[in-house]
């Protein structure tokens, strides 16, 4: 028996090791072992084609009902997983040791969430995408209804499958090639937080549409209406941890993957709905296969030196330079853009200068040290839509010249150099003009 005991042991053991060495890494950030909570076993077939594709760029998968017993995010202080997939929009509560603060926590550690819900959202789902910075329409049988840019179908339903092609205007998010047929969307909506600056849309619903029950008649006005219904939207958190919120489970399905697509008031018919490109690509950006930046050998140093000084002195000439890569998914590809910029800091910005590039990775600007003595700071804080933020900070003294570094006569001071001397001379003759008159 406690040979049996030792054996499983060892295996866990092993188990344990093999996830933690195929972990997120600054060498390969992209997240490699995913979690994927279902309501139903059949989700793993029914929403095939998006799982598959997820395997085939290196993602481990590990399928597990939201309720089963054995749930755990982490063991013996080590997260066993990079990001979390909850697709099980009816879960009223998790198994194991998941819970509503240990998703909010793996977040908070820095892993990804992609939140999966319908008109079915338990009210568990709600509060995560609620934390997350989306509010779901409060009404549990309300779906979002398009009456102008519904999906045009053989019957003519209620409205609620609906072609939206008002994408977010960034290929760092959906990619550079361009999603031409419009994505297929039955589920329900939700509002942006405007307190939270963190949560951007990625899909919008168009200005006809509104949130409601399909099977009553509107006699009040929708709570959720318009521009400001959000299908999907996205966060990019200060740690750069990164969320998706979609208000459709049933668009990650092969069926509306394989489906195709035409908009109403539009002559054209796609043969296949954008809903494996939109996700595809949706999915590129929240693992960190894409937008993922990093910063390396950050150096100052004095016009034609090459070491780094332990303090500089003002009016000194000194050159500041960053190597910047973004992460394609594969490799470090060096970052090429205009507005990277950085501040020489002191309680305040005294310096701001913009890098120049050489278009392989680094980013340098030469200027003067102010005439102000105190402890400075090289400071680069860059944020750009879609991209992981860079905070980067370095500390260094600033004195000032030391009395012998003076100039011995400042010429500015000459005026002041003639009324010293002038009025001695004038104290001299007035001297010898009192003693020596009568």
């Amino acid at each position: 028996m406690a040979r049996t005991h030792l054996i499983l042991a060892t295996v866990a053991v092993l188990q344990l090791v093999a996830l933690l060495t195929s972990a997120f890494s600054p060498d390969s950030p992209t997240d490699r072992r995913l979690l994927v909570l279902v309501d139903d076993v059949s989700v793993k077939s029914s929403h095939s084609l998006f799982f598959s594709s997820l395997r085939s760029r290196g993602f481990v998968l590990d399928f597990k009902l939201a309720n089963d017993p054995t749930l755990a995010l982490h063991r013996y202080g080590q997260y066993l997983y990079d990001a979390l997939l909850l697709f099980c929009p009816s879960a009223t509560e998790f198994g194991g040791s998941v819970n509503l603060a240990g998703i909010l926590e793996f977040v908070d550690s820095g892993h990804d969430l992609i939140i999966a819900a319908d008109a079915h959202a338990s009210d568990l789902i709600r509060e995560i995408a609620t934390d997350s910075g989306a509010d779901f329409d409060e009404d549990p049988a309300a779906m979002v209804i398009d009456h102008t840019s519904y999906a045009v179908s053989e019957t003519e339903g209620d409205h609620s499958l609906i072609a939206s092609d008002d994408f977010i205007n960034s290929s760092v998010i959906l990619g550079s090639k361009k999603i031409e047929a419009p994505v297929l969307f039955r589920g329900i909506g939700h509002t942006l937080n405007p307190a939270n600056n963190l949560v951007l849309k990625v899909l919008s619903a168009s200005p006809a549409a509104y949130s409601s029950n399909p099977k009553n008649a509107l006699s009040t006005p929708p709570a959720l209406s318009g521009s400001a219904i959000s299908l999907v939207s996205v966060v990019q958190a200060r740690n750069n941890a990164r969320i998706v919120i979609a208000g459709s489970l049933s668009m990650f399905s092969n069926r509306f993957f394989r489906s195709g697509v035409q908009k109403a008031g539009s002559s054209i018919k796609y043969a296949k709905s954008g809903n494996e490109q939109f996700l595809t690509e949706l999915s590129k950006w929240v693992f960190h296969e894409r937008g993922h930046l990093k910063a390396v050998n950050v150096r100052h140093h004095k016009i034609g030196e090459a070491d780094e000084p332990a303090m500089y002195r003002i009016k000194d000439d000194l050159e500041y330079s960053v190597e910047i890569y973004e992460w394609s998914g594969t490799r470090w590809e060096p970052y090429v853009a205009n507005d990277v910029q950085v501040q020489f800091y002191m309680m305040s910005p005294y310096v701001l200068k913009t890098l120049s590039t050489d278009k392989k990775g680094l980013y340098s600007v030469a200027f003067k040290v102010p005439d102000v003595y105190g402890v400075f700071q090289f400071k680069i804080e860059y944020q750009r839509l879609g991209y992981t933020s860079l905070s980067l900070s370095k500390q260094i003294p600033v004195r000032p010249f030391r009395h012998n570094e003076y100039e011995r006569f400042i010429p500015a001071a000459f005026p002041y150099y003639g009324a010293a001397f002038s009025m001695m001379a004038g104290f001299f003759i007035f001297t010898l003009v009192h003693l020596y008159s009568k």
